[in-house]
């Protein structure tokens, strides 16, 4: 079950003069899943308007409905191997979206799980939060209990020229739970809980 109070604490670092965002990259996919552009940009370089339009994609995903829209899912051990995905989100993680190999591959397994056909856009964001102690009352001590390194993904319609509606599918990787990363853990948001995308959780999941 995930926590809402962790979803909070982490969107409380997603404003435009206090983002935990670093860099941000993206894909647009045309009705027949081929790939129209790419971008892959240092988050502090976007315009002030540009970053609050980005962070509410990603807060979307955060501020949804905990365990009815966003749920946590476990990577079973079937779809841990050599080419899965899991490791891809990991190498993805790790090198902070600089990769561009990596982000390619991740644009196809997502578009190959997800046959619409209207365009859409994929945006990852990485992000880095240096997780404070808490004390016992809750208060916040100065010290770090660790830095998370994250990902956001978010799959969305476009309701204009390279212009992102509100998320239908989205993640946060390695999950954040119990104010701790979980590279075993996933936590997948559907727009439309009652009709899941299950062409995309099978390739992440194996499971639909």
């Amino acid at each position: 079950m995930i926590n809402r109070e962790d979803m909070l604490e982490l969107t409380r670092r997603m404003t435009p003069s206090r983002t935990c965002f670093d860099r941000i990259a993206g894909a647009y996919i045309d009705h027949n899943g081929e790939e129209d552009e790419t971008f892959n940009i240092h988050f502090g370089k976007l315009s002030d308007s540009e970053k609050t339009v980005n962070l509410e994609l990603a807060r979307a995903v955060l501020l949804s409905k905990t365990n009815e829209q966003l749920k946590e899912y476990t990577f079973q051990e079937k779809v841990k191997g050599k080419d899965s995905i899991w490791r891809l989100l990991q190498a993805i993680v790790e090198c902070g979206l600089k990769n561009d190999a990596l982000m390619e591959v991740l644009y196809e397994q997502i578009a190959d799980g997800y046959p619409v056909e209207h365009d859409f856009s994929i945006f990852v964001f990485h992000g880095v939060y240096d997780v404070p102690l808490k004390a016992q009352d809750k208060e916040r001590l100065d010290e770090s209990e660790e830095i998370y390194n994250f990902i956001v993904c978010t799959v969305s319609p476009l309701k204009g020229e390279y212009e992102p509606d509100k998320p239908a599918f989205g993640f946060l990787y390695p999950a954040f739970s119990e104010r701790s990363g979980d590279r075993n853990k996933i936590n997948v948001f559907h727009r439309n809980p009652s009709e899941p995308e299950k062409g995309l959780l099978y390739k992440f999941l194996g499971e639909r």
